[in-house]
């Protein structure tokens, strides 16, 4: 397995500049007030990366909302498994907020037409991975809710209840469906797709960062994951904490979705 490297060589200019703005940053990130939240948000992946990841944020003092799904990974037993339970308990006593990103990682395909609301989905992990199947309202909110469950089981603290659907493919009927077993979708800011998932050969880490910092807007939820099985060159070691730190010399700070003025009355409903 290929070492994570942290080595920052390459990026383009504006990254090194930014970079260098640590020294000073984190009074910005002590800051009372938050006049331009973004909300940072990981989906799961091959969590090579996870260790990284918490490190950054830790350094940083940023809080962000992760969806979880229980997918392969390249150590122990899937996402949501135990060899990864005490790195899901530490991210819970740091502040951090979770929430469901279905337990199989399952994909919406269609809705299929009917008096009573059924999809078709393809879950990407778990026992039925890679079969297409016909679900109905119910069996679809019981995997946003496994999900959910296992969270707190490993972290012991309550999930929001929120979800993001695989790939953010969703219909009407879906979130409707979704909303009745009591989830809201949270997809994510055109701006917030931090794009690593693309193909590095075609979108480089600093081009990525550059973007980033220069597009997102306050109230922007971004999103990344832990861990993209066909990125070659990995994005987090090298655009995860400059683009938090350039974020910041814009007067940017984070928060996580429990703030967010769309999901707040919602979450404050069902505590």
């Amino acid at each position: 397995m290929r070492r994570v490297s942290r080595n920052f060589s390459g990026i383009a200019p504006i990254a090194i500049f930014l970079i260098a703005c640590l020294a000073w940053v984190p009074g910005i990130a002590g800051a009372k007030s938050c006049e331009k939240p973004v909300y940072l948000t990981f989906d799961t992946g091959h969590m090579d990366i996870a260790p990284l990841v918490a490190e950054i944020l830790k350094r940083q003092e940023v809080r962000v909302t992760f969806f979880a799904a229980h997918e392969r990974t390249r150590s122990g037993d899937g996402s949501l498994g135990e060899y990864w339970a005490p790195w899901w308990k530490a991210r819970a006593a740091e502040g951090h907020e979770f929430a469901s990103h279905t337990l199989d990682h399952v994909y919406w395909l269609a809705d299929v037409t009917g008096v009573e609301p059924r999809f078709r989905v393809r879950p990407s992990a778990g026992g039925q991975e890679g079969r297409a199947m016909t679900w109905d309202a119910k069996q679809y909110c019981e995997q946003i809710s496994a999900a959910s469950v296992r969270l707190e089981q490993l972290t012991g603290k309550k999930p929001l209840p929120l979800f993001r659907a695989p790939g953010g493919k969703t219909s009407p009927a879906l979130l409707v469906a979704a909303k009745t077993c009591g989830y809201a979708h949270v997809g994510w800011a055109p701006a917030g797709f931090l794009g690593d998932e693309l193909p590095s050969e075609k979108f480089s880490n600093a081009a990525l960062l550059e973007k980033s910092v220069r597009d997102i807007r306050p109230g922007d939820i971004l999103m990344a994951h832990l861990g993209i099985w066909s990125r070659q060159d990995p994005w987090a070691p090298a655009v995860l904490e400059p683009l938090i730190v350039g974020l910041k010399a814009r007067g940017f700070c984070f928060e996580t979705l429990r703030e967010h003025p769309a999901y707040k009355g919602w979450i404050a409903e069902r505590r």
